[in-house]
């Protein structure tokens, strides 16, 4: 499995930049706790979104998989970088299913994590889903 492009410093600026406005648009009158994602794939198109609650619990959708389900439907296959905002001081984290449906359209990528003071943690899909398994699987003979 390839290991991930890096992307550039303006590429990262503004992912972080979109991530935290994608925030300001989520609905969480559950939980109240925003969430902001933004990803970049190998086309160079960026894509934002928010996590948007439910009073169905289960039906609530994460901001990380909102941005990449929008990206499919606009015909993006492979990702390059996601950032993740909060307006906490603690940084945030993909849930399990998030960090899955990532793997679902890149082996590895930068995973740029943001909280509310504009701190950042970088990190990699490989370090969040260790021993992972993919589309490939499903397809080798």
């Amino acid at each position: 499995m390839e290991h991930f492009s890096d992307i550039t410093p303006e590429e990262q600026e503004k992912l972080i930049r979109i991530a935290r406005d994608a925030y300001t648009k989520a609905y969480v009158p559950y939980s109240h706790y925003p969430v902001g994602a933004a990803t970049l794939w190998t086309s160079g198109r960026i894509f934002p979104g928010c996590n948007v609650e439910n009073a169905s619990y289960g039906l609530t959708m994460c901001a990380e998989r909102n941005s990449i389900f929008q990206a499919i439907a606009h015909g993006e296959r492979t990702l390059k970088a996601i950032a993740i905002a909060v307006p906490t001081e603690t940084f945030p984290s993909p849930c399990g299913a998030c960090r899955q449906v990532l793997r679902e359209f890149v082996a590895d990528c930068q995973v740029i994590l943001v909280n509310g003071q504009g701190h950042t943690q970088i990190t990699d899909l490989k370090t969040l889903l260790p021993d992972s398994f993919g589309p490939e699987y499903l397809t080798e003979e």
